[in-house]
């Protein structure tokens, strides 16, 4: 059972996480098909160049037609990624993308081929209890007998992800002891018993992190960099 803040990025209970994200790992996103009315309004509403919106100059050219703006394109893997990935992983927000490119024309109709390979993965360093997935996406329009006929899109991007929730052990949690027992004599040390009267004091040339490693505070733009 995971924990109930354990979302996937539609909001349900995740079921992947970061560690099931490994290098080599391929996720196939299904097979979208470009509607041509949504096709033209997408363009129309965001970019109305005239080969996106334009049918007769657009039949003039040499596109030989309308295509589609390759943001409505990458808008179609980006709803694939979230149907078939983002909504049964753990994941947070995105750090942003290395490669987009649009390597072929799409045209209303074209059936697209969507996947995702994990190309690398390690854990967060600005972001604890995170890990960082690098992750390239993938269309490719299919023929009429569903074999890839061409690559349209590629995109290279990072995804935070969340790391597994570590369940509490119900035997260890009922032996802890719920409250400290105070101690008499030379057992207890207050100020009275410190030689100096007064509290105890941490060197802060020997402060740790959390997982022993000594720290040092940075203003420095390195200190501020997100992995």
């Amino acid at each position: 059972m995971t924990a109930p803040d354990a979302r996937s990025g539609t909001g349900r209970p995740a079921e992947l996480f970061f560690e099931d994200l490994v290098p080599g790992l391929t996720v196939d996103l299904g097979v979208v098909t470009v509607d041509a009315d949504e096709m033209v309004a997408f363009a129309r509403r965001f970019d109305p160049q005239w080969y996106h919106v334009d049918p007769d100059l657009a039949a003039a050219s040499r596109h030989g037609g309308l295509i589609a703006s390759g943001f409505y394109t990458v808008s179609l893997f980006m709803r694939a990624y979230v149907d078939h990935l983002l909504s049964r992983a753990a994941a947070d927000a995105s750090p942003g993308l290395e490669e987009l490119r649009w390597l072929a024309p799409v045209r209303a109709g074209d059936r697209l081929a969507v996947r995702v390979d994990v190309m690398g993965a390690r854990p967060s360093t600005a972001r604890p209890g995170l890990g960082t997935v690098s992750l390239t996406g993938t269309m490719l329009r299919l023929g009429p007998d569903d074999r890839p006929e061409q690559e349209v899109l590629r995109t290279r991007f990072r995804g935070w992800f969340a790391v597994r929730p570590v369940e509490a052990d119900p035997a260890e949690a009922d032996a802890a002891p719920t409250e400290a027992t105070p101690t008499d004599g030379a057992d207890r040390l207050d100020g009275a018993d410190r030689p100096d009267g007064g509290p105890i004091a941490a060197d802060p040339s020997t402060t740790e992190s959390p997982d022993g490693e000594p720290t040092e505070i940075s203003d420095s733009p390195e200190s501020h960099r997100n992995d």
